[in-house]
């Protein structure tokens, strides 16, 4: 008992150690790069640089072109919902040189490249943090990166790691998981895709303080005993997880469509995307699966499943705070 007792606490503490961490989390956001071959004589490409912005804080990514390349500014930085706004000119031709974007390898997003000619071609790429750097002459496109950044948003979206393992606590029976995840996927994508369309847009600050209070709701609800949860957790969990899928899938379409996605191949590039989000949430289940194996094995699944649920009330209800304030 005292060894079951010693081996609680030390998970405990691991995981409450994660909270400074966690605390800061935020929506995975990608970076967009728009460079635009233009016809005035006084330069030759326009540059549009859409670099995040988490907790209201810019992340420290900056693209960084052939150093024969002057860039200079066209109009002050502008501050949007979730992103700081650049635009630069140049006469360098950047359809023959290479960009890297600075400390991209040092963050847990993506930046999304789209290169624009004269033709009307266009090509659209994807930096990620262990490929930083891209060469416009012979980069080949992949539609796969699409579904890499999928996976990246689930799993550096800390946010739905959160909701997902709130899932996986609170429901038992497999096929009842398997629905329910299926659900909020399914909710997930719709708004993704209602976004993307611009055809639904909201204020994220508010979105995302809406977010913080469902994994609030689903911690609150792993903490009661069973026999006092409502009747729509208890009946219906697939309903709930789509209805907040909704709200958690605004969140980052809002974010995504603020910054900007590439049109063309947009069907596509949007499928991958979300076939790759199931397989980060596939991959949650199937470690958090191993994970509780090892626990039953040790008699410690009731304590440490409780253990994190109110971990995950505790950070649901600072981020609820912290949020909501930021909203004025």
């Amino acid at each position: 008992m005292r060894r079951s007792v010693s081996a609680l606490l030390g998970l405990g503490v691991l995981f409450f150690s994660w909270l400074p961490s966690l605390a800061s989390a935020h929506e995975f956001r990608p970076g967009h790069l728009q460079i635009l071959e233009v016809e005035e004589p006084s330069s030759k490409f326009h540059v549009i640089w859409k670099k995040p912005i988490l907790l209201n804080t810019s992340v420290e990514l900056d693209p960084i072109f052939a150093q024969e390349c002057t860039l200079t500014d066209v109009a002050p930085p502008k501050v949007g919902n979730v992103a700081l706004i650049y635009h630069w000119r140049t006469d360098c031709d950047l359809s023959q040189s290479t960009v890297e974007v600075k400390d991209l390898p040092f963050s847990h997003t993506d930046v999304l490249v789209s290169l624009t000619t004269l033709d009307g071609e266009k090509a659209n790429y994807v930096l990620r943090p262990d490929a930083p750097t891209l060469d416009l002459r012979n980069q080949t496109i992949t539609a796969f990166s699409y579904f890499v950044i999928g996976v990246e948003h689930l799993v550096f979206g800390i946010d739905h790691v959160l909701f997902v393992i709130g899932l996986f606590l609170f429901i038992r029976d497999p096929i009842a998981l398997i629905k329910t995840i299926t659900a909020f996927t399914l909710s997930h994508s719709i708004t993704l895709a209602l976004s993307v369309l611009e055809l639904v847009k909201l204020d994220q600050s508010a979105t995302e303080a809406v977010i913080a209070l469902s994994i609030f709701f689903l911690a609150r609800e792993l903490v009661r005993p069973e026999a006092e949860r409502s009747r729509l957790t208890r009946g219906r969990p697939w309903v709930m997880a789509f209805v907040f899928g909704l709200l958690h899938g605004l969140g980052f379409a809002g974010a995504l469509a603020d910054i900007g996605l590439p049109k063309d191949d947009l069907w596509i590039s949007l499928l991958l995307f979300n076939v790759g989000i199931e397989a980060g949430q596939v991959a949650v289940l199937l470690t958090l699966a191993g994970f509780a194996w090892l626990l039953s094995r040790a008699g410690l699944r009731q304590q440490f499943f409780a253990t994190t649920a109110w971990g995950m009330g505790c950070l649901a209800t600072y981020w609820t705070i912290d949020r909501t304030v930021l909203l004025f």
